[in-house]
Order: C-alpha cells, then structure tokens, then sequence
C-alpha cells in the first residue's frame, strides 16, 4: 500500500475572525499555545503515519511559509500551493492540487481543532473500495450543523451532503477531515457553483460523487473536535483544550519586593500551598526580606531593577511554571481569589483582577478614592482607544492578575516599562497581540506594612499617572503609525 498523503486547506482569509486576522492567518493563530495548523500537521503525522503534506497558502502566505519552511523541523517534508484568487473557495483551491497529488490523500481544513481524535483509525478505511470518506461526529445541538454541513446515511453510506442546512434531520455532524482519491479533482470541475455563494463548494462536489459513483462512507469521529470559523470557535478551543489539560499545568507564583520583612511572610504562608513555587525578586532589599523569603521556602533572584515593571518582567523571565500570577509583597491581595484567576484562564490568555468594583464599605476604605477613581478614567481611557478589541477594564493598575507563559513570550519583547506603567503595558501589548484578556473582581486589602511610594499621596499618585498615561498614548500613536 502507498503511503498517504496530506493535504491542508489554509489559504482563507478568516474574515470572521477578524480582527485577530488583521495581521495573521487565522490558521496560525495559537490553541493552547501552539498554532492550529501545526497541530493538524503533527495530527497527520502522529495519526495517520503521513510524511508527505501539501499545503494550500494564499492569504498572508509569506507568513505560513516563513513559520514551517520544508517541515524537517516538524519531521514531515512539506510543499505549499499557492491559490492566487482566494475568492474562488475551497473547492477551487483544492483543484490546484490535481498535479500534485497521484494517489489516495487525506484533506484536514486547516482551520480545525481535534484533540484525543482517533483519527488513526481512518488507515482501516484504505483497504475498502471507497470514492471519499467523510469524518462525521454526532452532536447534541443542531446549531453546530447549521455552521458546517449535514449528511444522511443510508445502509453504511453517506448518500447527501448539505451545506449549512437550513433543515436538521439527525445529529450527524459533518467534520472538516476526508479520505478521498485522486480521481476527486474531476468532480471539482463538473460539479455546478452553489446559488447562494456562486462557487463550487467541497460539499457540493462530494454530493455529487455520492449521487454519482456511491461508495462515500462516514468516518466517526471520537474526541474533541472545534470548527474555529469564528471569534467563538476559536475561544472555544482554546478553552476545551486548556481545561482538558489544566490539571498538567504549573503555576509559578512572582512576587517583586523591597524592604518588605513585615508583610511578605503572610503573603507566602498564604500562597505556599497553592503554587508550585514562589518567586521573590528582591530589589537589593535593605532589611531582612530575602533571609525571611528563603526561610520560608521561596526562590530569591536579588538584583538591581530599575523599578517595579523591571523586576516583574525578570521574574517572569525566570519562572519555571506554564502559568504565571503577579502579586504585591505587601500583603493586599488573598491566595483565596487565585482560584478565579486559574479559572477564567481555561478560557484566557490573560486574567486581571479589579479593585474598583461596587465593594463592602471596608474594602472601599482600603483604596483611596482619588487611586480608586484615577484607575477606573485612565482603564476607559485604554479601552476607548482600543475599541475595536475586547476587554472592558476598570482597573490598569491591579498588579494581581495571571497570564500565560506562552502568552508572556509572544509580548515580552515589546515590554519596555520599568515602573508602574507597566501594568497598562501588559494589557495593551496583550490586545495588541489579539490575546483574549477578562478582567474579574478580587478582594483589596490594606497594607500590613510601609506605604507604596507609587500611591502615598496626591504627588505620587499625579506621578504614576502621567507614566500611565504617556505609554498609552505612545503606544496607540506607535501601533497607529
């Protein structure tokens, strides 16, 4: 038996993923980490025993093809087909693969998730007499058929295909993965374009091969399986994955400190238990903090940092855990909210926690109304000027929040604030990164000792501001130009 070959759609332009597509093809963008169409490559690889994988390129193709090059790296040889006219659909974009392609193939639509998929099973099907294979998967809610397409079975067979059908008459979802032989292309070419879209649609073509020669079979599909077509699929995904795996993830706790013996024995008794290590980075701390951290089990990285933003991003270049939480020495925040940070970031690249939400009249009086207020004006601020993205802030300088570390790898090179700005520079290279971000409501506490030079009064408060404020607006200009 010839070994299969692989074929993968990604030349679309994911215009319902925009704006995350703006700047990227939509399969590249990152599920758990890693982006999809690497994850269909190594699917192909790792399932289906495939060494061989064409790949049809077109919007943004430079960055597809920079990003993979020939594949040794992947340990798969790779070529890409160029589809020129992206408009004329997949089923036009396939055909281009006709002097390619001699002998059985497997087609995976690059803007699919499978996850623990036994798509190894699909070899069993080479050996049967068979004009295409479909992956079908049975579903609970017939919205998810109307976005994709419908089949009937009758006697083993897939004897009609419907793209997205106006009428669901069982819950067989149709998947974007085929089985299907060389003599396929030909169909494409006689196969009429579709009223409504005007193109020749995939479905379309494999109707008519079951109308035609028969012999089309459903294949069914077990495991996780995320069509990512839209804003939704792709969190979707993101956060089937993650929680599947969540267990398997470490977390390490960053504390950035200077002269804090009073207050940070508390804030790591509190956490100790909760993280799988704890990070001190002591800003050349002049009293007994780094003796108290070590003693109470904590890894201390001593330096000379130029502020706060310096030594948490040299925290966070030194943490060993797959998900990072910022929190202050001085004792403000509770381990007891870090499990809502864990949660929302099953389905975020980066959770911040808030200060100036409604509050009980004691937490409020641990804020001060003027920091309070500033907050939430310079958090709108961001967020006007970022309108087109995601979050609804309310609070920029909320040091306690969690983020991914493969979220924190993409942006760190664009961080360059040292100080308090940079809490809204986190945010804002997340959004600028398409990085989904959420903002939740933590408990706010007053300081067990000292006070913060950044808030102490109306001048520091003034201060911290203005840095806010002119990184912002030297962001949006920057991103604008």
């Amino acid at each position: 038996m010839k070994e299969l070959i692989g074929l993968i759609a990604a030349a679309g332009k994911g215009m319902r993923l925009h704006p995350d597509t703006e700047y990227l093809p939509k399969t590249l963008l990152k599920i758990d980490g890693i982006p999809i169409l690497q994850r269909n490559i190594e699917l192909m690889r790792d399932s289906l025993g495939i060494k061989q994988i064409f790949i049809l390129v077109g919007y943004k193709k430079e960055m597809i093809v920079d990003t993979f090059g020939d594949g040794k790296k992947l340990g798969v040889a790779i070529s890409y087909i160029i589809v020129d006219n992206i408009d004329q659909g997949l089923a036009g974009g396939i055909y281009l693969a006709k002097e390619h392609i001699h002998d059985n193939f497997c087609l995976i639509l690059g803007d699919e998730v499978y996850y623990h998929s036994n798509h190894s099973e699909l070899l069993e099907l080479l050996e049967k007499d068979f004009s295409a294979v479909c992956a079908i998967k049975e579903v609970k809610s017939p919205f998810v058929i109307k976005k994709n397409y419908s089949v009937e079975i009758a006697n083993g067979q897939i004897v009609a295909l419907v793209e997205k059908p106006e009428i669901i008459k069982n819950n067989y979802l149709g998947c974007g993965t085929y089985l299907l032989k060389p003599d396929f292309f030909d169909f494409i070419k006689i196969t009429a374009p579709s009223l409504k879209t005007k193109r020749v649609e995939l479905v379309d073509v494999i109707n008519l091969v079951a109308k035609k020669e028969g012999r089309v079979y459903p294949f069914m599909l077990k495991g996780e399986y995320v069509n990512v077509n839209n804003i939704d699929g792709y969190n979707l995904a993101n956060y089937t994955l993650r929680s599947f795996e969540f267990s398997k993830k470490s977390v390490s706790l960053i504390i950035p400190a200077y002269n804090e013996e009073l207050s940070l024995p508390y804030v790591i008794d509190d956490f100790k238990d909760k993280v799988a290590e704890i990070v001190v980075v002591n800003n050349n701390s002049q009293d007994r903090t780094k003796e108290i951290a070590e003693a109470k089990g904590a890894r201390v990285l001593t330096g000379s940092f130029r502020g706060y933003g310096d030594a948490l991003k040299f925290g966070m270049d030194n943490a060993k855990g797959d998900i990072f939480i910022l929190v202050e020495a001085d004792g403000s925040f509770f381990a007891r909210d870090m499990v809502k940070l864990l949660e929302y970031l099953k389905d975020a690249d980066m959770v911040l926690g808030t200060r100036t939400t409604k509050q009980m009249i004691e937490q409020a009086a641990n804020m001060p109304f003027l920091l309070r207020w500033g907050n939430v004006i310079v958090a709108k601020l961001l967020e006007l000027l970022w309108l087109v993205k995601e979050p609804r802030l309310t609070d920029v300088g909320c040091t306690y929040r969690g983020i991914w570390k493969s979220s924190y790898l993409e942006i760190r090179d664009s961080l360059k604030g040292v100080g308090p700005e940079f809490s809204p520079e986190m945010i804002v290279e997340a959004i600028h990164y398409n990085k989904r971000v959420i903002e939740i409501p933590i408990t706010y506490s007053g300081r067990l000792g000292g006070e913060s030079k950044f808030s102490k009064n109306l001048l520091a408060n003034s201060r911290t501001a203005l840095r806010m404020l002119k990184l912002i607006f030297w962001k949006r200009i920057k991103y604008l130009i």
